[in-house]
């Protein structure tokens, strides 16, 4: 028996980082997941870049991106968080920016990924791990990064409380396997030694078209549908999806044939919420499942290259 609502065989979702993100560059890969039928979450910055920041793209202080943003809301798309802007913001910018949020959107959000190299990020860095061999590792090989404090109080960066208050899901580990289930059976969960986030979640490698279209493959579709799993894939839509007004031709191929399984198509905090109905109350991650994971996440990191 299915176990998706609508006897759907499997669930997919999208979280799109907004980095770069532009009406211009979004426009026709949104169009395309609307013609098709999927609704998924596209993060937002609510207010303009810091001083420097390292990345661009347009926020909500910009009219014609609100306005879009808007429209796509109106249409069932979920508007998530990606901090308050593009570079580091102490806590009174973050008050401010929760707050623009709410004011242009009408609700404060639901989910959250950090941004890059933000001094903001909660539990980012090695703090994003929980055991010390884990952690030394990367304070050996990124120590240069490694100074996110939005979930250390007293910092002038603290904001752990109103993530507890304001935000439902924070997206943490990002991993090269379509289904998501195979290696976080308790997704969405709670990490009691992380109390400033009520529920991580992880996602699937997407973070550019190729990277997008590799895990969205044929082969991983159909074994996605054949487990009944679920899939959240990490994003940024301004990477590549689109060019000349047109959405990347091989995405569009692949997200047409995904479409056409008999697949659960929703924003991720709907997606969430559902697992945890189904879950009744059990969110608290084993210890060993969480090591396997952190374990895999490292792995991939050194495979890569990347922090």
């Amino acid at each position: 028996m299915n176990r998706f609502p609508g006897q759907k065989r499997f669930a997919f979702s999208i979280f799109d980082d907004t980095d770069n993100s532009t009406v211009e560059n979004i426009r026709p890969v949104y169009r395309l997941l609307r013609d098709l039928g999927l609704r998924t979450t596209k993060s937002v910055w609510p207010l303009g870049p810091a001083p420097g920041a390292r990345f661009g793209g347009s926020t909500l202080q910009d009219r014609e991106y609100l306005d879009y943003v808007q429209e796509l809301q109106r249409d069932g798309y979920e508007i998530g968080l990606h901090n308050v802007r593009s570079g580091s913001a102490p806590r009174e910018i973050i008050q401010q920016g929760l707050e623009e949020f709410r004011s242009r959107i009408g609700e404060h959000p639901r989910s959250h990924a950090n941004h890059s190299d933000n001094c903001e990020n909660i539990y980012w860095g090695s703090s994003r791990l929980s055991r010390a061999s884990a952690r030394l590792l990367y304070q050996l090989r990124h120590r240069w990064r490694d100074r996110f404090q939005g979930h250390v109080p007293g910092s002038s960066y603290f904001w752990g409380d109103l993530c507890k208050l304001r935000i439902r899901f924070v997206r943490n580990f990002v991993f090269n396997e379509i289904n998501l289930e195979r290696i976080n059976p308790t997704l969405p969960y709670h990490d009691p030694r992380k109390p400033f986030v009520n529920f991580w979640f992880s996602s699937s490698e997407g973070g550019n078209v190729s990277k997008f279209c590799d895990t969205l493959r044929e082969a991983n579709q159909d074994r996605l549908a054949a487990e009944s799993g679920i899939c959240i894939m990490y994003t940024h839509f301004a990477s590549g999806f689109a060019s000349g007004g047109c959405a990347d031709s091989l995405f569009t191929r692949l997200m047409r044939r995904l479409s056409k399984l008999n697949g659960w198509f929703v924003p991720v905090s709907e997606l969430l919420e559902f697992l945890l109905r189904e879950k009744a109350g059990r969110t608290a991650i084993p210890a060993n499942e969480l090591a396997a994971m952190e374990n895999r996440w490292i792995r991939y990191k050194m495979r890569v290259g990347r922090g």
